[in-house]
C-alpha cells in the first residue's frame, strides 16, 4: 500500500522516515521528494508498505504525530486517474 506523508518539516530525512514506519512493518520504499532545483524537501514524502494490515497500523499511529515540531498527516496515496 502506498501512503503519502505530509506536513514534514524541511528538516525530516528519508532514514528518519522509514524508521519510523518499519516500527509497524515492512517499509519496500521511501521517497521524500525533494525540490529539483534546490535539492531541499518539498516536505512530503511518500512510503510503500506492502502489507496492507501494516500499513493501516502505521497510518493510524502516525497520522498527526508531532515530529520535528510539527504535525504530519498520513494517508493511504490515492492513485492518479490514467491519463486518456
Amino acid at each position: 500500500m502506498k501512503i503519502l506523508v505530509r506536513s514534514l518539516e524541511r528538516t525530516v530525512t528519508e532514514e528518519e522516515l522509514l524508521k519510523l514506519f518499519q516500527e509497524y512493518g515492512t517499509v519496500e520504499s521511501c521517497n521524500l521528494v525533494l525540490d529539483a532545483a534546490t535539492g531541499k524537501s518539498k516536505g512530503f514524502a511518500f512510503v510503500e508498505m506492502p502489507h496492507a494490515r501494516e500499513a493501516v497500523k502505521a497510518i493510524k499511529a502516525l497520522n498527526t504525530l508531532r515530529l520535528h515540531g510539527h504535525g504530519i498527516r498520513v494517508k493511504a496515496a490515492e492513485d492518479k486517474p490514467a491519463s486518456k
